[in-house]
């Protein structure tokens, strides 16, 4: 069996009730279930959460909420790890277990259940105790990079790229921060999500994080224009 984990937690501040916020005209987390819901990989979406009025309309949306989750997971200073191996700890004291386990964060409205299925198969053909989690590619070299001393002027990171020229740079990636999928051993036993551990390729305009008001802002303009091409047949 294999298990699609949502965590929730009621308590977010820079965006209040930022899981269950309309996002296009539904709570957001809506739109993870909904994906989630679709692939036959796995089977269960459970949602984890502190907060009865996210139980109440994740269940609406069709996804079980068969616990609500302890304080000490609930905080603002719970990992996502944490999270994930209470509720699997949770279903093996009931006599359930899963083979593997998503983590599959409730602000992502761009995720698509191709991505959770191919990812599943991406784990187990490595074969390996390895996350497999959503990532994708910097826009500009992160070489270039640079920081802001305290007289207010920059300073690059990496001063020996400055004359390199862009297409010499290495490639570098980042955290998507949307899904996270191992097997239940491996959430168990290693709490480091990125060590060694395979990513799975997204495109950058299907990754929006978001954490404050502008981010939220920008994220519904691009998923509006998305869904507008959906329509048309354009991607």
């Amino acid at each position: 069996m294999n298990l699609i984990l949502i965590p929730a937690r009621g308590g977010s501040k820079r965006i209040p009730k930022k899981n269950i916020k309309l996002f296009n005209g539904k709570p957001i987390i809506e739109w993870s279930i909904e994906q989630a819901l679709k692939t036959t990989s796995f089977n269960k979406v459970v949602v984890s959460t502190d907060d009865q009025e996210i139980a109440e309309i994740s269940k609406l949306a069709g996804a079980e909420v068969p616990f609500i989750r302890p304080r000490e997971f609930s905080d603002d200073f719970a990992t996502t790890s944490e999270v994930v191996r209470h509720s699997i700890r949770w279903f093996q004291e009931k006599g359930i277990f899963f083979e593997n386990v998503c983590c599959l964060y409730p602000t992502t409205p761009f995720v698509k259940e191709s991505y959770l299925s191919n990812a599943l198969k991406e784990l187990k053909n490595c074969k390996k105790e390895v996350f497999v989690f959503s990532a994708t590619s910097y826009a500009s070299p992160i070489q270039r990079a640079f920081y802001i001393d305290k007289n207010g002027f920059s300073k690059m990171f990496y001063k020996d790229s400055f004359k390199s020229r862009t297409q010499d740079l290495k490639k570098a990636f980042h955290d998507a921060a949307q899904f996270y999928l191992a097997s239940s051993k491996t959430w168990l036993n290693h709490e480091n999500i990125f060590d060694c551990s395979k990513p799975f390729f997204l495109p950058r305009l299907f990754v929006q994080d978001i954490d404050t008001l502008e981010d939220w802002k920008d994220a519904e303009i691009i998923f509006e224009v998305l869904m507008a091409r959906s329509k048309n047949k354009k991607i």
